[in-house]
């Protein structure tokens, strides 16, 4: 049986679905001149953890966005909006005035594996290298989440590429988050990050 949330055509159907604030929760926090940003979609009790690794990722210096499930259960099949129909307004409106975008994602398995998407080569090179380096199990391509779709919304930046990071339900369960965190922070902190103009308007 098809969950709700597989006949969402976009934000707009799910937002009469359901209600913000008690269903679900959106966070954004804008850095000033940052033209990075982390995000979640699919946050909260929609895909375990993917929320806190975002945060993680984030730290203090790039933009983050996150989209939570706050229901008491049903989070997935009720508010998983699938990639290529995420366009939550805000998240467009951070993601306008930013040149990367990491996407955080969950998916099943207990191993504890990373499997990498998105349009942006370099920068999903550059991920898949430094997981790698902490023995994390990485596949950049022949999996089932290529995040090839230019309506991703990992490729929904000011360059029209982005990198969607799939971690299974054994890496974030059991796996060494922090360092993943730390790593992924660590390919970011090394790219260009400053914003013309700087700010943002509230």
């Amino acid at each position: 049986m098809s969950s709700l949330a597989a006949s969402y055509r976009g934000f707009a159907d799910l937002a009469i679905a359901q209600t913000e604030g008690m269903d679900y929760r959106v966070l954004i926090r804008p850095i000033e001149k940052s033209s990075i940003a982390v995000i979640a979609p699919h946050g909260g009790s929609i895909e375990q953890y993917t929320s806190d690794i975002a945060r993680g990722v984030a730290g203090g210096d790039f933009n983050l966005y996150l989209f939570e499930g706050i229901r008491q259960a049903g989070n997935y099949s009720a508010l998983h909006l699938t990639s290529h129909r995420f366009d939550e307004p805000r998240c467009l409106s951070l993601l306008s005035m930013c040149d990367h975008v990491v996407a955080i994602h969950g998916c099943g398995g207990d191993d504890q594996r990373v499997l990498l998407g998105g349009l942006d080569e370099a920068l999903k090179l550059a991920v898949g290298q430094a997981l790698s380096g902490l023995g994390v199990e990485v596949r950049s391509n022949g999996h089932q989440f290529p995040a090839t779709e230019p309506k991703n919304i990992c490729n929904r930046g000011r360059r029209g590429v982005g990198v969607q990071v799939e971690m299974t339900m054994g890496l974030r369960l059991h796996g060494p988050r922090d360092a993943v965190c730390a790593a992924i922070r660590s390919v970011l902190l090394t790219l260009p990050d400053d914003r013309p103009g700087g700010g943002q308007d509230q």
